[in-house]
Order: C-alpha cells, then sequence, then structure tokens
C-alpha cells in the first residue's frame, strides 16, 4: 500500500509473534491454517498502542467467518491480517459496500458534467418505462442515492423474484409506489441497480469501464469482476469485487479529501454530501447518507459501507482511522447471526481503542478530511 516491506507466516495464530516484534502473541490458537500479514514497521510509531491491536487481532482470529482485516493510520497500514487461507491477491465480493462505490460514481459523474445535478429526476432516462408514471418520472438522484424513491423494496424477502426476472431495471422501476419520493428510507438493491443504469446512460460508458478508468486506475486497483444482468448491466450496488487492500485503499480516498497521491479523484464537497445525515435506517438505527452509513462507536463518529456477510469500509475521521474487513459468504453457521455485530464490537471495544494511543493530536495529518459538523 506504501510500499514498505511485508512480513508473512502461514502457520496458526499463535505464530503472529513470530511475524512481528512489536506485538504480543496471540493468546488463542487455532487448529486451521491462518494466513498473517504484518507491516514492519511499529505500530506504536503510529499513535496505535501495539498491545491493545495485538488483542483486536486476537480477538478477530476468534471470528470464524472474518477472512482478512486490515487497519491503516492515514496511508499507513500498521495491521493486514488474513484468515481461513485467505491471501491479499483474493478477491472479496463487497455485497452491499458496492453501494458506497456507486455513490463515489456518481459524485465523479455530478462533477465532470455527465449528471446535472444531485436534484436531477430520473424520467428522462427510462423515457418508455416511466411514460405512464408521473410520479415515478419525478424520482431524483438524490433519491437513488438516500433510497428514498418511495418504490417496493426489490431487497430482502423480494430479492430472489427480483434477481430472476429478465429485466431488473423494469422490475425495479415498475414496483409499485409505497411511499412519496423524499419519504422514509427504503432499502433496496434494485434503486441502487436503477442509478448504475442511469450512469451508464449518462457517461456513455459501460458501469465497471467507467468506475475502473475514473475512480480504480488512479488508486491503482483493479476490479477483480461485477456480476452483470440479463441485459449485460453491471450490478452497481452489488456483488462488485476487490481485494481488501484495494477496499482499504478506497476507504483512504475518502479520508483524504477525495485525493490519491496528489490526485484529485472525488470531489471534496461530496464527501461532506456523502456522510450527511438525510435519513435514519428504519432497519438498524444507523444514519444514512449518500449510499453510506453513518453511526457512533466507540465514542467516535464513524462513515462506512457495509456489505451482507460482514464485508465493510470503516472511515474514522477524527483518528485518522481506515480499517476494512471481509467474511466469507461461504460458511455462515459458523458465525451465527450476530456475526456483524461482533465486527461492530471489535471497530468500538478493541481497534478504535487501540487507535487512541499516545500523542494523537501530534498525529494528525493536515489534509485528513473532517465533515462538516463532525
Amino acid at each position: 500500500m506504501d510500499g514498505r516491506s511485508l512480513v508473512t507466516v502461514a502457520g496458526t495464530v499463535a505464530g503472529v509473534a513470530l511475524a512481528a516484534t512489536l506485538l504480543l502473541p496471540l493468546a488463542h490458537a487455532q487448529s486451521e491454517p491462518t494466513t498473517v500479514t504484518w507491516r514492519v514497521h511499529p505500530a506504536d510509531a503510529h499513535g496505535f498502542d501495539a498491545f491493545e491491536l495485538a488483542g483486536a487481532v486476537d480477538r478477530a482470529a476468534d471470528l470464524a467467518p472474518l477472512t482478512s482485516l486490515l487497519v491503516a493510520r492515514d496511508t499507513t497500514t500498521v495491521a493486514e491480517v488474513y484468515f481461513n487461507g485467505r491471501g491479499p491477491n483474493q478477491g472479496a465480493n463487497l455485497k452491499s459496500a458496492s453501494k458506497s462505490v456507486l455513490s463515489a460514481l456518481t459524485g465523479i459523474a455530478l462533477a465532470d458534467g455527465s449528471l446535472d445535478s444531485a436534484t436531477q429526476p430520473i424520467g428522462p432516462f427510462f423515457p418508455r418505462l416511466l411514460a405512464d408514471a408521473p410520479r415515478k418520472q419525478r424520482i431524483t438522484i438524490h433519491h437513488l442515492l438516500t433510497q428514498q424513491t418511495g418504490l417496493e423494496s426489490t431487497s430482502f424477502g423480494n430479492y430472489g423474484a427480483w434477481v430472476s426476472s429478465d429485466n431488473w431495471v423494469a422490475n425495479a422501476l415498475r414496483r409499485p409506489m409505497v411511499d412519496r419520493p423524499g419519504g422514509d428510507m427504503i432499502y433496496s438493491t434494485g434503486t441502487t441497480h436503477v442509478l448504475g443504469a442511469v450512469l451508464t446512460k449518462a457517461t456513455g460508458r459501460s458501469l465497471r469501464a467507467f468506475a475502473q478508468d475514473r475512480l480504480f486506475d488512479p488508486l491503482g486497483v483493479r476490479i477483480r469482476s461485477w456480476q452483470q444482468s440479463p441485459q449485460g448491466r453491471y450490478f452497481g450496488g452489488n456483488n462488485l469485487s476487490l481485494t481488501p487492500r484495494a477496499m482499504l485503499r478506497f476507504g483512504q480516498l475518502y479520508l483524504n479529501d477525495g485525493r490519491f497521491r496528489g490526485q484529485r479523484i472525488l470531489p471534496s464537497n461530496w464527501i461532506d454530501r456523502s456522510w450527511r445525515t438525510y435519513v435514519r435506517s428504519t432497519y438498524h438505527g444507523h444514519q444514512y447518507g449518500y449510499l453510506w452509513f453513518t453511526h457512533e462507536f466507540g465514542g467516535e463518529r464513524v462513515a462506512f459501507a457495509w456489505g451482507y456477510g460482514g464485508q465493510y469500509v470503516f472511515v474514522v475521521p477524527r483518528l485518522a482511522l481506515v480499517v476494512a474487513c471481509t467474511s466469507s459468504l461461504q460458511d455462515r453457521s459458523r458465525g451465527g447471526n450476530d456475526h456483524n455485530e461482533q465486527i461492530l464490537r471489535l471497530l468500538a471495544e478493541h481497534i478504535i481503542p487501540a487507535a487512541r494511543g499516545p500523542r494523537l493530536t501530534d498525529l494528525w495529518p493536515e489534509h485528513v478530511h473532517f465533515p462538516l459538523g463532525w
């Protein structure tokens, strides 16, 4: 990530102590192989409590479905751990954390003039589908970004029927209006697939090509895969595959005011707009911006991309902290239904305290982005 060398140990979690002398040996050994990769430079040189950080990794090793955990201060990765045979070059399905990537692409399209504004209605993009639906014609880009379209959800119990349909955009847009545009949040992956279709029409490029060229190439990241609909449209808010390092770099882009290595990729005001609270999640009570969740964990305001099964990118601006983690989608039974809660506790009770190491106020880089009101 930052050009420094790595030490890699394949073995049990107890072998972590051999990988880096800055960390205490981890208490719990596992019988299954674990690949552990640590940055060579000491965590405490970047304001972390190294003992707390070791405890965080020790705790992570107990979260059976977890396959990776990466922790960074600003642009410096201080911990990078892979579990259950996974490694740094393997792509991970972000599931709905893909939605936050779609938010970034919308910001780029607005900045370059492909889209006029966030208040632009979607009617002109789908003239035939919405010809007889004036209320739906008035749904805006903003409503798509905040999941406030008023359309019936395609997620949860409706998801199977939706992805089994032969036209995902048409199926999503033909669903009944169950609220007004701008009303309550109605979480729906179909909504973000519609947004992906809007971006494709607006830019004249496939969503994957636009994303690779305008977002991921400047980050030095390669898209591993992205599911397509029966019409060949890329999914948008689901099933994008990136490596965990790429996920971490995406979070670092937001932390660093939309810049990477001096290059402006995202408009800085897009980050403020993305992390504002427009609506509160009706399922979890988290606040919701432009396809990003925000909430307070461990006494810190956190913005996060969240995907089914335990795929996360956390950005904690006040601590200049970025965390990425991925989880297995094949063996959900081992983690139980509370795996997401365990990850959130790991962040709040272990990683954030570790990041509050000595001399923290002397370590904030000037370019770290603090959203308005945080």
